[in-house]
Order: structure tokens, then sequence, then C-alpha cells
């Protein structure tokens, strides 16, 4: 049987924490709880879970477009409440990663293709911030990676008003099923 992966998109304080630098702030916290089901059930389920984390250099040139945000080692950077308390509780599994992403998609200058095709993995499901920018694009390149993709509804958050539109984008654009 294939296996399938959920990729967790961002879920950093930064993106979501009232205080985070660029949050999404109670769309994103309301998700938490949504997600942390998911991936108990993808870990019962003898699936995968992806941790896919916005990680930046002091000064990185991203921050000419954005506030400064998921500075490598910092509080901002880190996993947001249950989710990081789950995280804590899982993280030994090999069944459980953590990517690193230095880009808007979890696929672009990572190993995440390599190390889902060495889990035998062939349909990804996404959930995270922002629906509209990482969530979008990470949907974009696991479609270019070959994955099969699906999207959660109850899972996604963002800080515009652009998320449907963009589910709608994933689900035209990438063939990803909308959930």
């Amino acid at each position: 049987m294939a296996k399938e992966a959920l990729l967790i998109v961002d879920m950093s304080n930064d993106f979501v924490h009232d205080e985070g630098s660029l949050t999404a702030g109670r769309a994103a916290q309301a998700i938490v709880p949504y997600i942390v089901e998911l991936a108990d059930r993808m870990v019962r389920d003898g699936q995968i879970v992806a941790v896919c984390m916005d990680e930046h250099q002091e000064g990185d040139p991203h921050f000419l477009d954005w506030p400064p945000h998921n500075v490598k080692g910092t509080w901002g950077q880190q996993l947001y409440g249950d989710l990081a308390t789950w995280y804590d509780r899982e993280r030994d599994r090999d069944s459980v990663m953590y990517v690193p992403k230095a880009s808007y998609n979890a696929f672009s200058g990572t190993d995440l293709a390599v190390r889902l095709r060495a889990f035998g993995v062939e349909r990804v499901h996404i959930v995270g911030v922002c629906t509209d920018i990482c969530d979008f694009l990470t949907a974009g390149g696991a479609y270019d990676a070959g994955f099969a993709t699906v999207v959660h509804r109850a899972g996604c958050a963002t800080f515009t008003d652009q998320g449907e539109l963009f589910l709608e984008h994933m689900q035209r654009c990438f063939h990803t099923e909308i959930v």
C-alpha cells in the first residue's frame, strides 16, 4: 500500500502567536487542534508527518519583502503551542521529520521529495499557513515533484482575504483535492 504524508507548513510562533512578527493570529490558532488530531491519526495509521518550517538567518534578503521572521534558533521560529508539544512527544519516530526551508515552497532547495520517496509516499496532505503563500507554493512543489496533493481547508489559514481563491487555484493548477 502506498504511503501518504502530512506536511505541516510554517506553524511557528512568528506565524501563529499573537505576538509573532508575521502572524495570521486567531485564524492560525484556530486550526491547531485540527492539525494535531490529523497528525496523531497519520502517525497512528503508519503514515509520515513532516514539519516544514521557514528558517532564516539574521539579515536574510527575504526580509526586504517581509518583516524579519523565523530566524533560526529564536522563539519566533519554534513550533507554536500544542504543535510543539505534539512534536516533542513524536519527534523520535522514524515517521516524523523536520524539514527546514528557506523558500515559500517546502520542496524548493530541500530534500523533502527524496525523503518522502524513500518512504514510498505518493500522496501528500498539506496544512498550515499561509494558504495563499507557502501552502499554495508547497502544493505546486509537490505537484511538480510528482506527488498527488490534498489540502485540508480546516487545517489552513492566512492573514489575507485570499485563502479561498488560492484553494481554488490549487485545485485548478495542481489538481489538488480540497477536503
